[in-house]
């Protein structure tokens, strides 16, 4: 299981990665959560100087994905829905929980929120398990 979760942060927080080059970051991984960051940059707003959703969008796929595979195995996004509730500024938190983790199919729960701890947004991701882990 620990090889599963250093495996996870190889590959996710290595250099000339998607997430890396977009200020995405895990931070923690055990079977059942999974947290992330994006430390935002000036890449990440959109024209009104907010946190553009797309990179709000990519935070949580992320961390739902790690955690969708955090029992080993791997993934692929089959489709997803955020809510976003507020603009935010600045770093953001992601964490997320499996409301199922399968072998053909896990659906993972995630919540962001910003330096203040206010809920930026909420979403729910499901994954085809294209390698089935321990699940």
């Amino acid at each position: 299981m620990e090889s599963e979760q250093s495996s996870l942060f190889a590959i996710v927080n290595a250099p000339h990665q998607f997430n890396y080059e977009n200020g995405i970051t895990l931070t923690y991984v055990e079977p059942g959560l999974t947290r992330g960051v994006l430390r935002a940059g000036p890449n990440s707003v959109n024209p009104e100087g907010n946190i553009h959703g797309g990179a709000i969008a990519a935070l949580a796929d992320t961390a739902a994905g790690c955690c969708a595979c955090s029992t080993g195995g791997d993934c692929v996004t089959s489709s997803c829905s955020i809510e976003y509730l507020r603009p935010a500024q600045g770093d953001l938190f992601c964490e997320a929980t499996p409301k199922k983790l399968g072998r053909k199919l896990s659906v993972i729960q995630v919540a962001v929120t910003d330096t203040a701890g206010k809920m930026v947004a909420t979403g729910t991701f499901t994954f085809f398990m294209t390698r089935p882990g321990e699940a």
